[in-house]
């Protein structure tokens, strides 16, 4: 499950403040139980009991199913990611830039693969050939098994003007036939052929449905990914904030009208586990790739 610091994530975190609550979730992970078997591990009345199970399944936490008289409870995630809101204060100006996830400029993949929209699949699953489907541009997901897809960022930057540091922010995941929330893979992005660094995503998940994902999508497929933001500075490039790679700004050909991005899985990686790209209309963060160049003016 992905989260943000946001209202619409209170009932969650209102769920998960309270310690019996967390014994239920605990209790959950090994087995599917009973209101009868909960009460009696947790050493409180069957009434009691309810009431939290209530809470976390009003949560999305678990889920709950009739068989006879009986109330079979079942836990429906095992990660959670908060994602805090960053404010970095930066004295430059920037140039903002949402790119497609459907607007890639070169890709080399294998299957599993595909592409979808906010109506249905794009072309035939599993046959790379299709990524270059004019209705490509459309795209709101698009999964492949290994190999990589590359965008062109766009320089928009004048002569007069210094580019400072370079950001991006995208929404990721594994990729597994259908979904699988515990699916390792280490996910590569380049920017012109320099390496900023390496992702392990821990899963293609499925636990709950996608903020934005459309209807369509079955429950078991790829819901949503992991909100990752890369920064490319005179000291380094990073993940998160962390160090990812020796990459600086200053490798960057400036005078070039638009930089190679490349989104890859290589064929030696420890975890080769496949990669999703979620854009505007899927997963849990409406939008594209963002990137912000930064820049400053000649004195």
């Amino acid at each position: 499950m992905d989260l943000d610091v946001s209202a619409e994530s209170v009932p969650i975190f209102r769920a998960l403040a309270s310690s019996v609550r967390v014994k239920i979730i605990q209790l959950l992970s090994k087995d599917k139980l009973n209101v009868s078997q909960l009460s009696k591990a947790l050493g409180i009345s069957s009434t009691i009991t309810i009431a939290h199970l209530n809470k976390l399944e009003e949560a999305k936490l678990i889920r709950s199913e009739k068989k006879g008289n009986q109330r079979i409870s079942t836990l429906t995630i095992d990660t959670i990611n908060i994602n805090f809101p960053t404010k970095l204060y930066i004295p430059f100006k920037s140039v903002d830039i949402d790119i497609p996830i459907g607007q890639y400029t070169s890709y080399d993949i294998s299957p599993t693969c595909g592409l979808a929209d906010s109506k249905g699949f794009i072309g035939k699953l599993d046959q790379p050939g299709y990524f270059m489907d004019p209705k490509r541009y459309q795209a709101g997901m698009l999964w492949f098994g290994r190999g990589y897809v590359e965008y062109q960022i766009p320089n928009y930057l004048q002569k007069d003007q210094n580019l400072e540091m370079l950001e991006l922010s995208l929404e990721l995941g594994s990729e597994f036939p259908f979904s699988n929330n515990n699916w390792k893979s280490d996910i590569t992005i380049s920017l012109d052929g320099q390496e900023l660094g390496t992702w392990t995503s821990p899963g293609d998940f499925s636990d709950t449905h996608g903020r934005y994902t459309p209807k369509w999508v079955d429950n078991d497929m790829n819901q949503y990914g992991i909100l990752k933001s890369l920064r490319i500075s005179n000291h380094g490039s990073t993940i998160d904030g962390k160090p990812s790679g020796n990459t600086t700004i200053n490798m960057l050909d400036r005078t070039k009208n638009s930089w190679t991005l490349r989104i890859g899985v290589k064929e030696n990686a420890d975890n080769v586990g496949g990669c999703t790209l979620f854009g505007h209309k899927f997963g849990n963060h409406n939008q594209g790739i963002k990137t912000a160049i930064y820049y400053s003016d000649q004195t």
